[in-house]
């Protein structure tokens, strides 16, 4: 009697961007998943978060585990530009530092894109409401076992499966009974977010922006003042992005979250500082984003090891990184691409090869782009740097400086993703 094999099964823990790109990666590569989250719902019925941007590679992947590919394109607005400016906030003028023509990014908003992808999967896969508690690998090796609870009614589980996958972000709890002496770097540095929806605010405020970043809608400007640096770029309906950088000692945070509590006198005194360091149609945008929220930047350096038995790290789990080259979204989701398409290729009974490999193609690509990405910060702020004289000085940089404080395209493919992005 012939008897069908039973499809391996993996456990993801994190339901962001990262977990369900890895849970659509794996699905597609044959295996049974559960996914572990602690918020009690998808995202999309309560759009969170702000923007963020989509590199080549990124794109192709998404649109192949998308049923009709063009989604992403309804969804998104293309920067083909990218602009640095200096700004001098007592003279109030901006002038351009650096810029370059040719880019291949697409402009996204994070509910949007969590969307995209979560409508691709069986929502039966998801647990909502549910904390990761703990793991082991049984005496043989062969199974891990996951502790979870359920928040709503103190309920433990227990899940058995083949594979571990920590997307839990840059506070990854795997990640940390894994390596107990693991420390994340404060930067010295936290990040102010907002998101302007100028289909509900005064038009003056919109053609000030429109006036000041012509190219807006398809550039994405970086403007640099004296210890502090500002992003601003354009969402699809009718949404502006900006992320403002701010040079203070570490918050003291609460919970496992990166995220710091804001008070109304604090959202007072960025409105008054936005006044003193930006351009008027700039800090009038901030004062106008409707409730603007705060992280602190952290990241690490790059750790030893991604895999361990039957765990594997993967996005911020795996490599903890500031945001200044765009990588955080763009590496989860290649991650999760290499490690599918590794598990597809070697079997469930080759599991420690295929994550051999995923560890050996993707760290050495994601340890270098997170320390390009931490001077880049430093640079940006106005920060000491190993092997410079003196901080970057945004009035008076060098042709250099100015060629350094543009991302690299970080366009190469991994040999394993050539079927993907000659696909789709």
């Amino acid at each position: 009697m012939n008897m069908k094999k039973q499809k391996p099964k993996a456990i993801v823990v994190g339901g962001s961007i990262a977990g369900e790109s890895c849970a659509k990666a794996l699905v597609s590569a044959g295996w049974d998943v559960v996914v572990i989250e602690k918020t009690r719902g998808p995202p999309t019925q309560n759009p969170t978060g702000a923007g963020l941007g989509l590199d080549p590679l990124a794109q192709k992947i998404v649109q192949s585990w998308l049923h009709e590919p063009e989604l992403l394109y309804n969804n998104t607005l293309p920067v083909t530009i990218t602009e640095n400016l200096a700004t001098d906030g007592e003279k109030k003028i901006s002038w351009v530092i650096g810029r370059e023509e040719g880019a291949k990014y697409l402009t996204a908003y994070w509910a949007d894109l969590h969307g995209l992808i979560y409508n691709t999967l069986p929502p039966e896969i998801f647990l909502w409401g549910h904390q990761y508690l703990s793991f082991c690998i049984s005496e043989d090796k062969l199974t891990v076992k996951v502790r979870a609870k359920d928040l709503e009614t103190d309920e433990i589980i227990e899940i058995v499966g083949d594979l571990l996958v920590g997307a839990d972000g840059i506070l990854s709890s795997i990640g940390r009974s894994i390596l107990p002496d693991f420390k994340l770097r404060y930067t010295g540095y936290c990040a102010w977010r907002g998101v302007f929806n100028f289909s509900e605010n005064d038009s003056e405020t919109i053609l000030g922006i429109r006036k000041s970043y012509p190219d807006i809608g398809k550039c994405l400007y970086t403007n640099i003042g004296s210890g502090s640096h500002i992003i601003v770029t354009e969402l699809k309906k009718e949404k502006f992005n900006w992320v403002w950088y701010v040079n203070q000692p570490e918050p003291e945070l609460k919970g496992n979250t990166t995220s710091v509590k804001v008070s109304s006198d604090m959202i007072e005194e960025l409105h008054q500082r936005a006044e003193q360091v930006w351009l008027p149609e700039l800090s009038r945008m901030i004062k106008e984003t409707k409730d603007p929220f705060l992280n602190a930047i952290y990241d690490c350096d790059p750790l030893e090891k991604i895999i361990w038995d039957r765990v594997v790290l993967t996005g911020d789990a795996a490599h903890p990184t500031t945001p200044h080259s765009a990588r955080s979204t763009n590496m989860a989701i290649i991650d999760a691409a290499v490690l599918g398409k590794c598990l597809e290729k070697w079997g469930p009974d080759h599991l420690y090869s295929a994550l051999e490999e995923y560890q050996s193609i993707r760290k050495p690509v994601t340890s270098a782009q997170v320390l390009h990405s931490r001077r880049l910060g430093q640079m940006k702020q106005g920060l000491s740097i190993p092997g410079r004289e003196r901080p970057f000085d945004p009035r008076t940089a060098s042709l250099e400086d100015s060629e350094f404080i543009v991302v690299p395209p970080f366009d190469v493919v991994p040999p394993i993703l050539d079927s993907i992005f000659r696909s789709a």
